[in-house]
C-alpha cells in the first residue's frame, strides 16, 4: 500500500471466538456520554458464510444506538462525524491506533475502505477501472500482510459498532480519466468492483484460513466520498439507483443536512482557520494545502500547524454546540502529513468534543439513521437556522409543537345578507 511496509499481526483464534469481538482493547464505559447498547456477538448458528468466506452473515451489528424522534421543544443532540479516507493498516498502525481513540472517547466512526487495498499487487488485472487500462491505481495494490493486517481492522471496527464505507479503488483524480469524467455507468462499475474486492479477498490474496469479515458488504455499504471530492453529480445518482443511503463528497457550510436524489447530503464543512481570514474543509489534507502546502513542511512549524487545525474544528464545534447544533463532519487520511501534527489535532479533538453533554459522536450510517428517525417538518425547520445560529427564543419555543389549522367544517359559517 504505497510502498510501505505494511504491519503483521498474527490472529490465531477461532471464527466464532473472533466474531465475539476480538479487538485489542478495553469495552466502552456503559457510563459514557452517547453510550450504546451492548450487545453480545451473534450466536454461533447465527453466522452464514457468504460465497469464499471472505465475508459473513452475523447478525444484527454490536453497538449500535437505538434512536428516538425529538420531543416537541427537545434540543437536538450535537453530532460530530470523523471518517477517514482510504482506510488501511500498514507499517503506521495509525488505524488500529484510532480504533483504539474511539473506544476510550466513544467516538463511533466511518472508515471508508479503499477496495484495491484488499486486492495483491499480483492480481492487479483483476481491477478494471473505467476509462484505465486494467491493472491502473493511482494509490497502487497491497500485499499479503498487508491485507491480512486491514482486514483484522475492519473487522475488529465493525464489531465495535464503527461503520464500513468506500473510497472506492484507483483514485484517479484531475481531468484525465479522472472520476470528476465518469458517467453513471462509469460509477456503478466502479461501485461493483469496490464490492467484489471485499467480498472476494481470500480467494484474490490466498488468505484462506483467516477469519471473514463480520458483514454482508452489498447490506453493509451505504455512503461514499469521491476522491478528491470528484465526480459528485454522476455519483449521486448511480448510489441513489444502487441503494446508498448517503454521500458525502461535497462542501457545505455547517446547516443541517437535506437529501439530494434520495440520499442524504452529509458532506464534509467549511470550518474557520485560526489567524486567517477565510475557511477551509474540516479535513487534515485542505489544512495542510493551506499551511504548507506540502507533506514535509518545516518541522519548527509543525506544532503550530496542528494547534491551528485543532483550534479550527473546535471553533467549528463551539458555533454549532451553542449555535444551531447542526452535525459537524470532519474527513481525515491515515497518514503522518508534517511529522503527523494532523493525526495529533484530530485526536485531541475528538478527546474534547465526544466526551461532552449532548454530544453524539457518530458515523455517518448512525447519523442517516437518526435523520430518518425524525419529523421531516422539524428537520426543515432546523434547516432555516444559519452557520451558529441559536434559535431566539430558545429550543423549547423554536421546536414547540405547531397549533394545526382549523378544518374547513369547524370555520364559522359565513353570513347572508
Amino acid at each position: 500500500m504505497r510502498g510501505r511496509v505494511l504491519a503483521v499481526c498474527a490472529l490465531a483464534v477461532a471464527l466464532i471466538a473472533g466474531l465475539a469481538g476480538c479487538s485489542g482493547s478495553e469495552e466502552v464505559p456503559k457510563g459514557a456520554p452517547g453510550a450504546k447498547k451492548a450487545p453480545g456477538a451473534a450466536p454461533q448458528n447465527a453466522v452464514r458464510l457468504i460465497g469464499d468466506g471472505s465475508t459473513a452473515f452475523t447478525g444484527a451489528q454490536p453497538h449500535q444506538p437505538t434512536w428516538q424522534r425529538l420531543k416537541p421543544g427537545q434540543q437536538p443532540p450535537q453530532f460530530v462525524v470523523f471518517s477517514w479516507d482510504g482506510a488501511g493498516e500498514d507499517s503506521q498502525r495509525l488505524f488500529s491506533h484510532f480504533r483504539k481513540v474511539g473506544k476510550k472517547y466513544d467516538a463511533t466512526m466511518t472508515y471508508f475502505l479503499s477496495g484495491v487495498y484488499l486486492l495483491p499487487e499480483e492480481k492487479r488485472k483483476l481491477y478494471e477501472p473505467p476509462q484505465h487500462a486494467a491493472g491502473r491505481s493511482d494509490i497502487g495494490f497491497n500485499d499479503t500482510e498487508g491485507i491480512r493486517a486491514t482486514v483484522r481492522e475492519l473487522r475488529g471496527a465493525w464489531l465495535e459498532g464503527n461503520e464500513v464505507g468506500t473510497h472506492f479503488n484507483g483514485h484517479f483524480c484531475g481531468k484525465e480519466g479522472g472520476v470528476g469524467n465518469w458517467s453513471v455507468e462509469d460509477w456503478k462499475s466502479e461501485i461493483r468492483q469496490a464490492k467484489s474486492f471485499v467480498k472476494n479477498w481470500k480467494t484474490n490474496s490466498g488468505l484462506t484460513t483467516e477469519q471473514p469479515l463480520p458483514f454482508d458488504y452489498d447490506k453493509e455499504l451505504v455512503g461514499a466520498r469521491t476522491p478528491c471530492l470528484e465526480g459528485r453529480a454522476n455519483f449521486v445518482q448511480a448510489a441513489s439507483q444502487l441503494g446508498f443511503r448517503y454521500d458525502t463528497s461535497g462542501v457545505n457550510d455547517q446547516i443541517w443536512p437535506k437529501k439530494d436524489h434520495g440520499l442524504w447530503d452529509l458532506s464534509m464543512q467549511l470550518v474557520p482557520v485560526p489567524g486567517r481570514a477565510f475557511q477551509t474543509l474540516a479535513m487534515d489534507y485542505n489544512f495542510l494545502v493551506n499551511q504548507s502546502g506540502t507533506t514535509q513542511g518545516d518541522p519548527s512549524k509543525h506544532a503550530y500547524w496542528g494547534n491551528q487545525m485543532r483550534d479550527g474544528l473546535l471553533q467549528a464545534f463551539n458555533r454549532s454546540y451553542h449555535g444551531n447544533r447542526a452535525p459537524l463532519i470532519i474527513g481525515n487520511h491515515f497518514e503522518s502529513w508534517n511529522g503527523g501534527t494532523y493525526m495529533r489535532a484530530i485526536e485531541q479533538t475528538i478527546a474534547t468534543v465526544c466526551v461532552q453533554k449532548d454530544v453524539k459522536c457518530v458515523s455517518f450510517r448512525q447519523l442517516a439513521d437518526w435523520l430518518d428517525a425524525q419529523d421531516p417538518a422539524v428537520l426543515a425547520k432546523l434547516r432555516t437556522l444559519k452557520v451558529g445560529e441559536a434559535p431566539r427564543g430558545g429550543w423549547a419555543a423554536f421546536l414547540a409543537p405547531q397549533p394545526s389549522a382549523p378544518s374547513s367544517s369547524a370555520r364559522p359559517a359565513a353570513k347572508r345578507n
